[in-house]
């Protein structure tokens, strides 16, 4: 079967700083493949090139002829006064059809992607509605070859839904191969049958295997591990021939010389082997914490936001301790990223960080910390230097001053790099910016708003084990289906009509914005997790109001203690002696259980009491 494309020996460089060398593509009629690598290894300049927009340096793609390509960028760009219909009749300008196919066309891709109104300007779309109009118009030229640059980028989770059912269909506008640059892990797994990783730690500059993600890495996990002991393996045979040098042999017959000459080549392969797998690297994320003992970090009462007569979110609870991990799920201007600022400026007094109606209080001198999807902290024509040292040649973190130099190399930038422009960094660049801020900035609570945008996957590994050591509360935005179900243990659904609920994971959220919802299911409280007394309005007793008074007292001196017997269960001497592991165990699991107790009654309590006298 002949390829629909083919790319050979394709290599780029800018200046003096090579992308990639020597690579190979070949796309078949049903492959979907999806292109993977860390930040800047040229996965979009190799999809430009594929594409046509881009010379390589060197090689060729070879395209049959009347094989027709759509491409979809990063970027989105549209004639912004224009509604969606005319965008997408634009994007047939250049091939000849007739107006009522061309209508056609249009109006089933509308239709397909759910517009609400087809007349709409372009300019009152939220960014995940310009991505699906974005794709749309890739689409619409019926394309044999979809080449995507990130194409989930902006989508909310149904939106991403979406894009994986359009993908898998056999509608007449579907490609008949797709080839797309993605970071996105689950979207990965459930749409493609080949991934590609370009990277300097293969021979080759890339690795190429059929399967979905998962089958990708387990082989890419064995294909590292084989890269390892072959270093291992030369490395021994090194220090062998060395010694047999050393020892300077007397005889310089030919096969001494040879045997000298094989010792060359030896140095030089065993040195292309570690250079490679050392090039693996990684960010160091590790996010601080303030040590702060209080576990009720931070409690919402019965709060309601809303714009120009629209509700975001009514009579909505919350409450978040130490070790609290919860994502919050919804479509795009649903009211996420207003709950997460209202969240941010909780001790702020000014009317717009302030909820329409209740009460959001918070642990004395909590430490809140935020990471913002729109980046408008970074000044674009700041230097890499200046936005990761503001102050001078170095910073402090964890009470320790660190020079810019090895900061910056902790987050994969180049010495060469510090005098950069921001603005010329690439996206992935900017948010590990962003992330190296937020690593200098005790927090009790973190909030983080779309952190993974942009990231490469070996910077969302890291992110994800950061994540799951922080000791403190994390409120996580994010359509990044596989950190939900890595770090969150519970989620907070929006419908989009005000109405706001807990759910284990997005998949109930998503059953549940199917179904509909009950009449008196609006709110967060009737599915809050421990809320054991209905909300009443009267005030406590006089001994439970004593018990109420006492019970934070308590707790601290039982957490110091299960603190205490964590390092004692991981002290080697004790875990050498079974009779004290017992012991501390049986202890540690009594206490767990009597603290679990407390807090239940704790908020108990407080579910009896009214609004204005649970106030720290």
């Amino acid at each position: 079967m002949s390829p629909l494309l083919s790319g050979q020996g394709l290599s780029k460089a800018f200046g003096i700083q090579t992308l990639f060398s020597g690579i190979d593509i070949v796309l078949h009629k049903g492959d979907h493949v999806g292109l993977i690598g860390p930040n800047g290894s040229g996965k979009s300049t190799l999809l430009r090139i594929l594409a046509g927009l881009m010379e390589a340096d060197s090689g060729r793609v070879f395209l049959p002829k009347n094989t027709r390509v759509g491409f979809l960028a990063q970027e989105d760009t549209f004639n912004e006064n224009h509604s969606i219909i005319d965008n997408l009749l634009a994007g047939l300008a250049q091939i000849p059809h007739a107006e009522v196919e061309a209508l056609s066309r249009a109006h089933t891709l509308v239709s397909r992607a759910e517009f609400p109104n087809p007349d709409c300007p372009v300019n009152q779309l939220s960014g995940g509605w310009r991505k699906r109009l974005a794709i749309c118009r890739a689409l619409i030229g019926h394309p044999d070859i979809l080449l995507m640059d990130e194409p989930t980028n902006h989508l909310d989770i149904e939106g991403i839904l979406w894009l994986e059912k359009l993908l898998a269909s056999r509608l007449p506008e579907s490609p008949s191969a797709f080839f797309m640059v993605s970071h996105d892990r689950r979207f990965l797994e459930n749409t493609v049958n080949r991934v590609i990783e370009l990277s300097a730690v293969f021979p080759d500059g890339s690795l190429q295997t059929r399967g979905v993600y998962s089958d990708f890495m387990v082989k890419r996990k064995e294909f590292l591990e084989q890269q390892q002991a072959l270093e291992s393996r030369l490395a021994n045979k090194m220090r062998r021939e060395t010694e047999w040098l050393r020892r300077g042999p007397k005889a310089r017959s030919t096969k001494a010389k040879y045997r000298i000459d094989a010792a060359g080549d030896l140095a030089e392969k065993l040195e292309k082997t570690k250079t490679r797998n050392r090039a693996n690297g990684q960010v160091q994320i590790d996010f601080a914490a303030t040590g702060r003992k209080t576990k009720k970090l931070l409690t919402a009462h019965e709060i309601s936001k809303g714009f120009d007569g629209r509700i975001l979110f009514n009579d909505l609870d919350l409450i978040l301790t130490n070790g609290s991990r919860l994502g919050l799920l919804g479509g795009n201007g649903c009211g996420k990223s207003t709950l997460m600022q209202l969240l941010a400026h909780a001790d702020d007094q000014s009317e717009v960080f302030r909820p329409d109606n209740g009460t959001i209080t918070t642990a004395d001198a909590v430490r809140i910390v935020s990471f913002d999807q729109r980046r408008q902290q970074l000044d674009p024509e700041q230097t890499l230097k200046r936005a990761l040292a503001p102050d001078g040649d170095s910073i402090m973190y964890q009470d320790r001053s660190v020079h810019v130099v090895t900061w910056a190399k902790r987050f994969l930038f180049r010495p060469d790099q510090l005098e950069t422009p921001v603005a010329r960094l690439s996206g992935g660049e900017q948010a590990r910016i962003l992330i190296a801020r937020l690593m200098r900035q005790p927090a009790d609570i973190l909030l983080l708003d779309e952190p993974t945008n942009d990231l490469d996957i070996p910077s969302l590994n890291v992110l994800e084990e950061s994540l799951l050591e922080f000791p403190g509360a994390l409120v996580l935005v994010t359509h990044d289906r596989f950190l939900l179900e890595k770090i969150c243990d519970r989620v907070l659904g929006f419908d989009g009509r005000g109405r706001t609920r807990f759910f284990a994971d997005y998949t109930q959220w998503l059953d549940w914005l199917r179904q509909g919802t009950e009449p008196g299911k609006s709110s967060l409280k009737n599915n809050k997790p421990h809320n054991k007394a209905k909300r009443k309005t009267e005030k406590l007793s006089y001994m439970d109001q004593r018990e109420y008074d006492t019970i934070e007292e308590k707790i601290l001196p039982l957490e110091e203690r299960l603190e205490e017997l964590q390092n004692l269960l991981a002290d080697p001497e004790i875990v050498a002696d079974h009779d004290r592991v017992n012991q501390y165990w049986t202890e540690q699991q009594q206490l767990q259980t009597e603290v679990e107790q407390l807090y239940d009654r704790w908020q108990e309590l407080e579910s009896i009491l009214e609004p204005d006298h649970g106030k720290k």
